[in-house]
């Protein structure tokens, strides 16, 4: 999966590649500058101020390094999540391009265009998340954690003791919403099945008065799709208050015992600077697992969404050109001998039963029957795009199953009843 879907990546790989590289100098620099800072503090004693004005200028040099690595590594984020979805969505055209009819039957129109919006977005958001903000927090909390082990190893042990309990519950909140996660997408089917319905056959619809069943229709898709997200929603609501505790408890404990120990020892074992860099590095450990545990709540929605757009990039088309195809039509002509054709194999019913025609080159014929009765198909299988299941259909002499696919849909124009594509007179 992984491997198809980095095909698309292409142009954007120096983007790609640059993001954690930024990414890594930012959380170096934002990691140093707490260590700066105790010094600063330390060093306001009123005696000098030639240390604190130059520890001032190399923490606003730092910071400006800080920021401008944090802006690089968002713009090239930006631009390689944007172009990989970009390629993402210009492959699934294409390729469903080739689709025959009976291969969009067999996702349905609906879920195509679920696949090539809300998938290919879950994609890209997961794609950005995972080149940035998944290099950033691994980074952020061991370096954090090797800084607070090298100022007080006694005191990073509070980190130490939260870190796990924090990740048991956003972790475990995160496995928990995934399934959800993957039961909306399938709905998002049904839903945008149920307008497509209704906008393509609006005319019947308001034909057999039908407009409060389709409305009833509508409204029980759209409320399952809500009650899912719902639930999903308050569950995620849980990590904000849990963060919260975890911080504000870091806090009380680590400046209670600081105090302690800053007093105790007349501040030669912990300075006031080291004290404050201590929970600086704590705000930062803390917060970046929350950071992972959203980085994971995302991957795994975007798991099934890969795998839907993956099941589309890698289908077999049940309609393929034969090797050596014919790459020429030589005339119009085209005959229509013994079809019977069946949308599905196992139907009992046929859709075409034994059709029998001849129609000479440059000659009109003009097909007439009611709504439902398969002139539409019938004329489909011209350019082969279904396959008849008895029977031949034969343009200019030869099978249409003789055809190289492109040329014979080249030479077959075909322009439907509704003309999608053909709007105006």
């Amino acid at each position: 999966m992984i491997k198809t879907l980095l095909k698309s990546v292409r142009q954007y790989r120096r983007e790609s590649i640059l993001t954690p590289v930024f990414v890594s100098m930012e959380v170096a620099l934002e990691c140093l500058l707490p260590l700066v800072m105790a010094e600063l503090i330390d060093r306001m004693t009123g005696e000098a101020l030639g240390p604190i004005l130059k520890l001032g200028i190399a923490l606003i040099i730092m910071a400006m390094f800080s920021l401008l690595f944090g802006f690089l590594a968002g713009k090239m984020a930006a631009v390689a999540s944007c172009g990989f979805a970009r390629n993402l969505r210009q492959d699934l055209f294409f390729r469903i391009q080739d689709f025959s009819f009976a291969d969009i039957d067999h996702f349905s129109t609906s879920s195509l265009v679920t696949r090539m919006t809300t998938d290919v977005t879950n994609v890209q958001n997961a794609y950005q998340m995972l080149i940035r903000t998944a290099i950033r927090t691994p980074l952020m909390i061991v370096f954090s954690m090797v800084m607070c082990l090298t100022i007080h190893p006694r005191m990073a042990l509070i980190f130490l003791a939260l870190l796990p309990i924090l990740g048991v519950v956003l972790f475990g909140i995160a496995i928990h919403v995934s399934p959800i996660f993957r039961r909306i997408f399938r709905k998002y089917d049904a839903l945008n099945n149920s307008v497509q319905e209704n906008v393509s056959a609006i005319r019947v619809v308001k034909s057999f008065v039908r407009e409060d069943y389709e409305k009833e229709k509508f409204g029980r898709a759209a409320e399952d799709v809500c009650q899912d997200f719902t639930k999903v929603e308050k569950i995620l609501a849980i990590n904000n208050p849990f963060m919260m505790l975890c911080i504000y408890s870091a806090f009380m404990l680590v400046s209670y015992f600081g105090a302690t120990i800053i007093i105790n020892t007349a501040g030669s074992s912990l300075t006031t600077g080291q004290l404050s860099s201590l929970i600086n590095y704590g705000v930062q450990i803390l917060s970046s697992m929350m950071m992972l545990s959203m980085v994971f709540v995302m991957t795994s929605m975007a798991v099934e969404s890969a795998n839907r757009i993956v099941e589309v990039l890698t289908f077999d088309s049940t309609l393929v050109s034969p090797e050596n195809g014919l790459t020429e039509v030589p005339d119009g002509s085209i005959v229509f001998d013994h079809v019977t054709f069946r949308y599905h194999e196992k139907s009992k019913k046929a859709a075409l039963s034994d059709v029998n025609l001849e129609i000479a080159s440059g000659q009109t014929v003009g097909i007439m029957g009611g709504t439902g009765s398969s002139k539409t198909t019938l004329i489909q299988l011209i350019s082969r795009l279904y396959d008849t299941s008895e029977g031949s259909v034969r343009v200019g002499g030869h099978d249409v199953r003789e055809y190289d696919l492109e040329t014979l849909r080249d030479a077959v124009s075909v322009v439907l009843q509704k003309n999608v594509l053909f709007p105006g007179r």
